[in-house]
């Protein structure tokens, strides 16, 4: 049996939420949240000593990381999200560290600075830095896609769902992306998937942390 441990509304989870769904995966829920300084199960640490969400078991077979979760369920059961050869495999890795070195970290701070600070206006110059990180890495994305549908064959696969997963924060946090209409077809496409729903249905209003720092710790 399959347990996936994380909140699908307030953590990574919903990445692996998406993957199960896809691939039709029976699995229990365990919708852990927890918040900067709130401890942890010792049975949950027992798992997962970083005490992260998400984490999987898989009939005995522990797994964290939410983009290494997906790409061992879809190897492991296979279909058209999974690799067909070594160099899918090696693509659909390259793809899922790339939007984790590239895109993840400046993506969170600007989702964050447009929709956690409300009443509070974000701060524009700061806003404006991390757009400005994203920029190149979603052009060279839009490039890629010009004359593609997918990241890797010509299908949806494990890699797109991944890179998507992780930029679901754009259209939840209303960023404008309108620059990149490669892309943006790209990832509306894989957002309209109905396996993705979990990814949409993030929480970001909450209470206002007492600095910006407190804020990226809730997701860091």
């Amino acid at each position: 049996m399959i347990t996936l441990y994380g909140d699908v509304s307030r953590t990574r989870a919903n990445r692996c939420s998406w993957m199960l769904a896809e691939l039709g995966l029976a699995h229990q829920r365990q919708p852990f949240a927890f918040r900067p300084g709130q401890p942890k199960p010792p049975e949950f640490l027992a798992l997962n000593p970083n005490g992260k969400c998400p984490t999987l078991t898989d009939s005995g077979f522990t797994l964290f990381e939410s983009l290494a979760i997906n790409l061992y369920l879809a190897k492991k059961h296979g279909g058209p999200l999974a690799p067909r050869s070594l160099e899918e495999d090696a693509l659909m890795t390259q793809w899922s560290f790339w939007v984790v070195t590239e895109i993840e970290k400046p993506q969170l701070l600007a989702a964050a600075l447009c929709v956690l600070f409300d009443p509070h206006e974000p701060d524009g110059e700061e806003l404006e830095l991390a757009l400005a990180k994203l920029a190149r890495p979603w052009t060279a994305l839009d490039g890629y896609l010009q004359d593609r549908e997918f990241l890797v064959g010509e299908r949806f696969t494990a890699a797109d769902l991944n890179v998507a997963a992780v930029m679901h924060m754009v259209p939840v946090a209303g960023i404008d992306i309108s620059r990149w209409p490669s892309m943006v077809r790209w990832l509306e496409a894989c957002l309209a998937r109905p396996a993705a729903a979990d990814c949409l249905s993030v929480n970001f209003k909450v209470p206002r942390p007492a600095s910006q720092r407190d804020i990226l710790a809730m997701f860091l």
